[in-house]
Protein backbone atom coordinates (compact mmCIF):
# COMPACT_ATOMS: atom_id res chain seq x y z
CA UNK A 1 0.00 0.00 0.00
CA UNK A 2 2.81 2.42 0.88
CA UNK A 3 4.53 1.69 -2.38
CA UNK A 4 1.34 2.42 -4.31
CA UNK A 5 0.95 5.91 -2.84
CA UNK A 6 4.63 6.58 -3.23
CA UNK A 7 4.50 5.79 -6.92
CA UNK A 8 1.35 7.84 -7.40
CA UNK A 9 3.01 10.94 -5.91
CA UNK A 10 6.20 10.69 -7.93
CA UNK A 11 6.37 12.93 -10.99
CA UNK A 12 7.71 11.68 -14.27
CA UNK A 13 10.92 13.32 -15.43
CA UNK A 14 9.01 15.18 -18.16
CA UNK A 15 6.49 16.48 -15.60
CA UNK A 16 9.03 17.95 -13.18
CA UNK A 17 9.05 21.75 -12.94
CA UNK A 18 12.49 22.99 -13.88
CA UNK A 19 13.22 26.48 -12.57
CA UNK A 20 14.46 28.90 -15.24
CA UNK A 21 18.17 29.49 -15.43
CA UNK A 22 19.18 32.83 -13.98
CA UNK A 23 21.91 34.73 -15.76
CA UNK A 24 23.10 37.94 -14.13
CA UNK A 25 26.75 37.67 -15.15
CA UNK A 26 27.27 40.29 -17.84
CA UNK A 27 25.47 43.61 -17.47
CA UNK A 28 27.26 45.21 -20.44
CA UNK A 29 24.24 45.04 -22.74
CA UNK A 30 22.12 46.91 -20.18
CA UNK A 31 24.84 49.51 -19.60
CA UNK A 32 25.19 50.18 -23.32
CA UNK A 33 21.43 50.47 -23.85
CA UNK A 34 21.02 52.72 -20.81
CA UNK A 35 23.80 55.03 -21.95
CA UNK A 36 22.32 55.22 -25.44
CA UNK A 37 18.89 56.14 -24.06
CA UNK A 38 19.88 58.49 -21.24
CA UNK A 39 23.51 59.45 -21.77
CA UNK A 40 24.43 58.11 -18.32
CA UNK A 41 27.50 55.85 -18.35
CA UNK A 42 28.60 53.27 -15.81
CA UNK A 43 31.97 52.22 -17.22
CA UNK A 44 33.68 52.89 -13.88
CA UNK A 45 30.89 51.41 -11.78
CA UNK A 46 30.07 48.14 -13.50
CA UNK A 47 30.07 46.07 -10.31
CA UNK A 48 27.64 48.50 -8.66
CA UNK A 49 25.51 48.51 -11.80
CA UNK A 50 25.46 44.70 -11.86
CA UNK A 51 24.18 44.53 -8.29
CA UNK A 52 21.53 47.21 -8.81
CA UNK A 53 20.22 45.69 -12.04
CA UNK A 54 20.26 42.21 -10.51
CA UNK A 55 18.09 43.42 -7.62
CA UNK A 56 15.78 45.10 -10.13
CA UNK A 57 15.42 41.83 -12.04
CA UNK A 58 14.91 39.58 -9.01
CA UNK A 59 12.17 41.78 -7.55
CA UNK A 60 10.32 41.52 -10.86
CA UNK A 61 11.04 37.81 -11.50
CA UNK A 62 13.11 38.62 -14.58
CA UNK A 63 15.59 35.77 -14.93
CA UNK A 64 18.40 37.34 -16.93
CA UNK A 65 19.82 40.60 -18.19
CA UNK A 66 19.01 39.39 -21.70
CA UNK A 67 15.34 39.06 -20.75
CA UNK A 68 15.43 42.49 -19.12
CA UNK A 69 16.82 44.09 -22.28
CA UNK A 70 14.08 42.50 -24.35
CA UNK A 71 11.41 43.66 -21.89
CA UNK A 72 12.52 47.29 -21.57
CA UNK A 73 12.64 47.62 -25.34
CA UNK A 74 8.97 46.62 -25.46
CA UNK A 75 7.55 47.89 -22.17
CA UNK A 76 7.89 51.64 -21.54
CA UNK A 77 6.62 51.27 -17.96
CA UNK A 78 9.37 48.81 -16.98
CA UNK A 79 11.90 50.94 -18.84
CA UNK A 80 10.89 53.98 -16.77
CA UNK A 81 11.09 51.92 -13.59
CA UNK A 82 14.66 50.95 -14.49
CA UNK A 83 15.57 54.59 -15.18
CA UNK A 84 14.14 55.57 -11.80
CA UNK A 85 16.04 52.71 -10.14
CA UNK A 86 19.41 53.66 -11.62
CA UNK A 87 19.37 57.46 -11.43
CA UNK A 88 20.13 59.23 -8.18
CA UNK A 89 18.92 62.65 -7.12
CA UNK A 90 21.02 63.98 -4.25
CA UNK A 91 20.54 67.73 -4.06
CA UNK A 92 19.51 70.54 -1.71
CA UNK A 93 18.23 74.11 -1.68
CA UNK A 94 20.62 76.92 -2.63
CA UNK A 95 23.25 74.48 -3.84
CA UNK A 96 26.14 76.41 -5.49
CA UNK A 97 24.15 79.54 -4.74
CA UNK A 98 26.46 81.98 -6.55
CA UNK A 99 25.16 80.75 -9.90
CA UNK A 100 21.55 81.12 -8.74
CA UNK A 101 22.46 84.63 -7.56
CA UNK A 102 23.97 85.43 -10.97
CA UNK A 103 20.86 84.14 -12.73
CA UNK A 104 18.68 86.23 -10.43
CA UNK A 105 20.64 89.38 -11.31
CA UNK A 106 20.21 88.72 -15.03
CA UNK A 107 16.49 88.11 -14.69
CA UNK A 108 16.09 91.38 -12.74
CA UNK A 109 17.70 93.26 -15.62
CA UNK A 110 15.44 91.66 -18.24
CA UNK A 111 12.85 93.98 -19.71
CA UNK A 112 10.22 91.32 -20.36
CA UNK A 113 8.90 87.99 -19.10
CA UNK A 114 11.61 85.30 -19.01
CA UNK A 115 11.39 81.53 -19.32
CA UNK A 116 13.84 79.39 -17.34
CA UNK A 117 14.66 75.72 -17.89
CA UNK A 118 16.14 73.62 -15.11
CA UNK A 119 17.53 70.38 -16.53
CA UNK A 120 17.72 68.17 -14.58
CA UNK A 121 15.53 69.25 -11.70
CA UNK A 122 15.72 66.06 -9.57
CA UNK A 123 13.35 66.35 -6.59
CA UNK A 124 12.71 70.06 -7.11
CA UNK A 125 15.15 71.80 -4.80
CA UNK A 126 16.95 73.65 -7.59
CA UNK A 127 14.00 75.14 -9.54
CA UNK A 128 12.29 76.04 -6.26
CA UNK A 129 15.54 77.68 -5.13
CA UNK A 130 15.49 79.80 -8.28
CA UNK A 131 11.89 80.81 -7.63
CA UNK A 132 12.61 81.78 -4.02
CA UNK A 133 15.73 83.72 -4.99
CA UNK A 134 13.81 85.67 -7.62
CA UNK A 135 10.99 86.50 -5.22
CA UNK A 136 13.47 87.58 -2.55
CA UNK A 137 15.13 89.87 -5.09
CA UNK A 138 11.81 91.58 -5.73
CA UNK A 139 11.05 89.97 -9.09
CA UNK A 140 7.29 89.68 -9.55
CA UNK A 141 5.99 86.13 -10.08
CA UNK A 142 4.32 87.30 -13.30
CA UNK A 143 7.71 88.13 -14.80
CA UNK A 144 9.10 84.61 -14.94
CA UNK A 145 8.18 80.98 -15.50
CA UNK A 146 10.26 77.94 -14.57
CA UNK A 147 10.17 74.47 -16.09
CA UNK A 148 11.95 71.62 -14.35
CA UNK A 149 12.62 68.41 -16.28
CA UNK A 150 14.08 65.07 -15.31
CA UNK A 151 14.19 61.47 -16.56
CA UNK A 152 13.33 60.13 -13.12
CA UNK A 153 9.56 59.89 -12.63
CA UNK A 154 9.84 59.17 -8.90
CA UNK A 155 11.93 62.30 -8.45
CA UNK A 156 9.34 64.39 -10.26
CA UNK A 157 6.61 63.04 -8.03
CA UNK A 158 8.58 64.16 -4.98
CA UNK A 159 9.22 67.53 -6.61
CA UNK A 160 5.48 68.07 -7.04
CA UNK A 161 4.88 67.09 -3.42
CA UNK A 162 7.50 69.66 -2.34
CA UNK A 163 7.99 68.08 1.09
CA UNK A 164 11.59 68.05 2.34
CA UNK A 165 13.64 66.89 5.26
CA UNK A 166 15.98 69.18 7.16
CA UNK A 167 18.96 67.96 5.15
CA UNK A 168 17.50 69.46 1.98
CA UNK A 169 16.88 72.90 3.49
CA UNK A 170 20.04 73.14 5.58
CA UNK A 171 21.39 76.09 3.54
CA UNK A 172 18.28 78.21 4.03
CA UNK A 173 18.01 80.85 6.72
CA UNK A 174 15.38 80.70 9.44
CA UNK A 175 13.73 83.71 7.81
CA UNK A 176 13.42 81.97 4.43
CA UNK A 177 12.14 78.79 6.07
CA UNK A 178 9.42 80.60 7.99
CA UNK A 179 8.43 82.67 4.95
CA UNK A 180 8.20 79.91 2.35
CA UNK A 181 7.74 76.65 4.26
CA UNK A 182 5.42 75.06 6.76
CA UNK A 183 7.00 72.64 9.23
CA UNK A 184 4.88 69.53 9.71
CA UNK A 185 6.01 66.28 11.30
CA UNK A 186 9.70 67.06 10.74
CA UNK A 187 9.18 67.88 7.08
CA UNK A 188 9.38 71.30 5.46
CA UNK A 189 6.49 71.74 3.03
CA UNK A 190 6.87 74.48 0.46
CA UNK A 191 3.97 76.92 0.37
CA UNK A 192 1.49 76.25 -2.47
CA UNK A 193 1.92 79.75 -3.94
CA UNK A 194 5.65 79.09 -4.46
CA UNK A 195 5.06 75.56 -5.72
CA UNK A 196 2.78 77.00 -8.40
CA UNK A 197 5.68 78.96 -9.89
CA UNK A 198 7.39 75.80 -11.15
CA UNK A 199 6.11 73.26 -13.68
CA UNK A 200 7.60 69.78 -13.93
CA UNK A 201 7.81 67.45 -16.87
CA UNK A 202 9.29 64.02 -17.57
CA UNK A 203 11.79 64.60 -20.37
CA UNK A 204 15.05 63.30 -21.80
CA UNK A 205 17.33 65.82 -23.51
CA UNK A 206 18.46 63.13 -25.96
CA UNK A 207 14.93 62.36 -27.11
CA UNK A 208 13.66 64.11 -30.24
CA UNK A 209 10.58 65.26 -28.30
CA UNK A 210 12.82 67.43 -26.11
CA UNK A 211 12.87 70.11 -28.81
CA UNK A 212 9.10 70.49 -28.57
CA UNK A 213 9.54 72.17 -25.18
CA UNK A 214 10.44 75.34 -27.02
CA UNK A 215 13.17 77.89 -26.37
CA UNK A 216 14.27 79.44 -23.09
CA UNK A 217 15.88 82.69 -22.00
CA UNK A 218 17.98 80.95 -19.35
CA UNK A 219 18.99 77.33 -18.92
CA UNK A 220 20.47 75.82 -15.79
CA UNK A 221 21.90 72.32 -16.10
CA UNK A 222 24.07 71.39 -13.16
CA UNK A 223 25.60 68.09 -12.09
CA UNK A 224 24.13 66.10 -14.96
CA UNK A 225 27.13 66.02 -17.27
CA UNK A 226 29.29 64.39 -14.60
CA UNK A 227 27.58 61.10 -15.51
CA UNK A 228 28.49 61.39 -19.22
CA UNK A 229 31.61 60.52 -21.17
CA UNK A 230 33.34 63.29 -23.11
CA UNK A 231 31.48 62.68 -26.36
CA UNK A 232 28.09 62.63 -24.66
CA UNK A 233 28.95 65.77 -22.69
CA UNK A 234 29.64 67.65 -25.91
CA UNK A 235 26.41 66.36 -27.42
CA UNK A 236 24.41 67.42 -24.36
CA UNK A 237 26.10 70.82 -24.33
CA UNK A 238 25.16 71.43 -27.96
CA UNK A 239 21.55 70.33 -27.43
CA UNK A 240 21.09 72.64 -24.45
CA UNK A 241 22.76 75.59 -26.15
CA UNK A 242 20.39 75.18 -29.09
CA UNK A 243 17.42 75.45 -26.69
CA UNK A 244 18.27 79.08 -25.89
CA UNK A 245 16.30 81.91 -27.44
CA UNK A 246 19.61 83.66 -28.09
CA UNK A 247 23.29 83.11 -27.38
CA UNK A 248 23.48 86.23 -25.21
CA UNK A 249 23.73 84.17 -22.05
CA UNK A 250 25.60 80.88 -21.58
CA UNK A 251 24.01 77.74 -20.21
CA UNK A 252 24.67 77.51 -16.47
CA UNK A 253 26.56 74.26 -15.97
CA UNK A 254 27.68 72.95 -12.58
CA UNK A 255 31.23 73.35 -11.37
CA UNK A 256 31.69 69.57 -11.57
CA UNK A 257 30.48 69.41 -15.18
CA UNK A 258 33.94 69.60 -16.70
CA UNK A 259 34.41 69.41 -20.47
Amino acid sequence: MFGFFKNKTLLKESEKIVPPLQDYADVTMIAEYFQKETGVGFEKQMSILTNKVKIFCITRTIDSFTDLLRIIKQDSKIKQELIDHLTTNETFFYREYKQIEELTTLVKKASSHVEILCAPCATGEEPYSIAISLLEAGVMASRFSILGIDINEDALKKAREASYRQRSVRNLSAEILSKYFTLKEERYILNPSTQALVRFKLANIFDDSFKTLGKFDFIMSRNMLIYFDKQTKERAKEILQNMRKSDTYPVFFGHADLF
